[in-house]
Order: C-alpha cells, then structure tokens, then sequence
C-alpha cells in the first residue's frame, strides 16, 4: 500500500480524533493541509466521545490520499452501523454521542470507508497501527484483537521514555501507535511514536509531519465544546 495516486508534498499522521470534528478542522488549519496533494495517515477512532462523528468522517472522506486506519472504536462502531445493536459497553463508551449523531441515517460511504480500512499500514520501514503489536510475531499474522486493543507495546515505550532508556523495541525504523492517551503532545521512545494526546477526553488532537517531526494540534478538545462532556471512563 505504499503507492497512492496523485502527487504528494507533504505526508501526515494524526492520533484519535473521537468525534472531536472542531478539533479536527483545526489541525487541518493550522498544518495549511493540502486535501488534493498531502497524505493523512489517521491512526484510528474517529468516532465516539464528542458529538460531531459524521463530521469527522465527511471531513476525512474529502482527503484525496487518506490512509484508514481500523480503530477500536471504530470497530464498535462498524458493527453498529452494519447491524443496528448497538453493545452497551460500546454505547458507554462514546458509541452514544455517534449513534445521536447519525440522527438523519448513515450514508454508505461511512460504513465503506470502515470497512476498507487497514488494519496497519507499512511506509518503507515505518508501521503505522492503531494499538500495538507482539514485537517477536510477524505483524502479518496477528490478530485484530492485538492490533485494535493491545497496550503491551505502548506501555513498554511509555516506561523506557518515563525511565529515561530509548531502547529500540521493534524491526521497524519507527512505529507509529494511537489508542493509548500520552499527556499534551506526542512523543518517541526508542523507535515508538505515541500519538493519541487525549481528544477523546480532556486533552487535544495532534498531526505530526511524518517527514519533518512538525508537530500542529488542535485547542483543548472541551474547550472547544462547552458544556459538553466526552467520553465516559466507565
């Protein structure tokens, strides 16, 4: 998947958005993204939280070169949009905000663009995927379970980078994860990028410029919807 059509300036990766399209616009802005010409590389979870996830999703469809990646939430979320049960875990979770928010129906191409999306992505010697790995397994033949839902490499960057060691952990010359919340802005450890800086919750929504490390983030996320709460810690 590393040939996509179309000439390409600049290459992007973003954290978590969790239906936090006001957030998402901003970085949008703030990078002077180019929609015909830059790529996005999103690491999953648009939905889920705050209140505007069809927004999210209009908004990251009208991205020429956008590369999907599959979330958790977005995986609750598919099933919803698929089936019409909604789990209560998932409706606990954000997953209520989206199903208000698909008040007027769910167009097609949503329910597309999840299903086509990737579970991880290869760019040259860099991975890019959701919440982790096992680093001593082929990537190839893991399961969504571990892509969507595995912590164990994150919390293994989290406590070289918080112990002060920048050990490598895997093949890859860097390793791009979301789904695991990181504080104010993105950081590396060893060869891990931890991308997701809270938009779901209290914090913000980053974009890094995969090529120049530039980091463009959105205002706090409540700030930017008052009075409303996102996602439950339940």
């Amino acid at each position: 998947m590393d040939n996509i059509k179309g000439a390409m300036s600049r290459r992007f990766v973003m954290g978590d958005i969790h239906g936090a399209y006001r957030a998402l616009v901003q970085c949008l802005e703030r990078s002077d993204f180019d929609n015909q010409h830059d790529m996005l590389i999103f690491l999953g979870d648009a939905a889920d939280g705050w209140p505007e996830t069809k927004e999210v999703i209009d908004k990251l469809l009208s991205i020429k070169n956008l590369i999907y990646i599959f979330g958790n939430h977005d995986f609750w979320t598919l099933e919803w949009m698929q089936t019409g049960v909604a789990d209560e875990v998932w409706l606990n979770q954000g997953g209520k905000a989206t199903v208000e928010s698909y008040q007027s129906g769910v167009p097609e191409s949503h329910i597309e663009v999840l299903n086509k999306s990737f579970l991880y992505h290869k760019l040259g010697a860099k991975l890019f995927v959701h919440a982790g790995f096992i680093t001593d397994q082929p990537i190839e033949g893991q399961t969504m379970s571990t892509l969507l839902w595995d912590r164990s490499l994150a919390k293994r960057a989290l406590l070289n980078y918080y112990s002060n060691v920048q050990e490598k952990l895997t093949t890859f010359d860097e390793v791009y994860l979301g789904h695991t919340p990181v504080g104010i802005a993105p950081f590396l450890s060893g060869d891990i990028w931890l991308m997701d800086t809270g938009a779901g919750w209290t914090g913000c929504l980053s974009m890094m410029d995969i090529d120049t490390k530039e980091i463009f983030q959105s205002d706090s996320v409540p700030s930017l919807y008052p009075g409303i709460v996102g996602r439950s810690r339940k």
